[in-house]
């Protein structure tokens, strides 16, 4: 059994340009954000999706944590249907993103204990192991008992890589984990991913834009363009199909334009 199964996954979202004249929209139309795509991830392993902002990644990634419904496909996480068995798909995916949500009165050791209790951790348990994952992260200890809403986007990435990370997940879902890290927290994190692969055998899919993060981490790279997934492969395989010295060539060669070009938000 595949730990992802990924099956024509389609989704929309209309857009207006225009004014709103009483209850009706102007210039409504239908985007497509994912168009088709289909893919399988196997238990343990690490594959990364590249591609611009705009591209469909984050999409992609919200759809897997049961945060949005779709509009065609299926998607299966260890044998559960992601849009019919959300609670169990739940208890098996943590999700980080640059949008992570918290209780921003609170500080970032009680949100991490308040995600703990969620996924059954007792209090025991999360004692010595939050000051240990935060360390992990680069989180400075004399900030621990600050209240979210006063830290930088950079802090608050390394937060929510702590929480994800705390609860063990059997698949974690990155979505540009280490955007806004400094180059040695984005290294220390990256070694805390290899970590948990390691150790807990946990299944990873990492959407980013960074090229060099992708091949550190990911046995194959999928490149995702305008919401179709052009290919995936491993890093050499993508570089052969593409007769490209490198996977910034690659890139550009499978889709027209680089991973910095400006495009619209997802």
């Amino acid at each position: 059994m595949p730990a992802v199964e990924v099956q024509n996954l389609r989704k929309e979202f209309v857009r207006s340009n225009g004014r709103r004249s009483g209850l009706l929209r102007r210039n409504r139309k239908r985007v497509e954000a994912l168009k088709g795509v289909s893919f399988e991830i196997a238990r343990g392993e690490c594959v990364a999706i590249l591609g611009q902002n705009g591209s469909g990644k984050s999409t992609l990634v919200r759809l897997l944590a049961t945060l949005l419904l779709h509009d065609g496909g299926s998607a299966t996480i260890f044998g559960h249907d992601v849009f019919r068995e959300t609670r169990a798909v739940r208890r098996l995916v943590n999700r980080v993103s640059v949008e992570a949500s918290f209780f921003k009165k609170m500080s970032s050791t009680e949100n991490l204990s308040y995600a703990a209790r969620f996924y059954g951790m007792t209090p025991g348990e999360t004692r010595d192991e939050i000051p240990r994952i935060l360390e992990k992260v680069g989180f400075p200890a004399d900030r621990r008992g600050e209240a979210m809403e006063g830290l930088s986007r950079g802090m608050q990435q390394k937060v929510a890589l702590a929480r994800a990370l705390l609860t063990q997940p059997v698949l974690l879902l990155l979505d540009e984990p280490t955007t806004g890290l400094d180059p040695r927290s984005k290294l220390e994190v990256q070694d805390f991913i290899r970590e948990v692969r390691q150790i807990h055998d946990a299944t990873i899919l990492l959407c980013t834009h960074d090229l060099d993060e992708a091949e550190a981490l990911a046995e194959r790279i999928g490149i995702l363009d305008d919401g179709d997934l052009i290919c995936l492969d491993t890093v050499d395989g993508i570089k052969r199909k593409y007769h490209s010295g490198t996977l910034e060539e690659a890139f550009f060669a499978a889709t027209g334009h680089g991973l910095e070009d400006v495009k619209e938000d997802e």
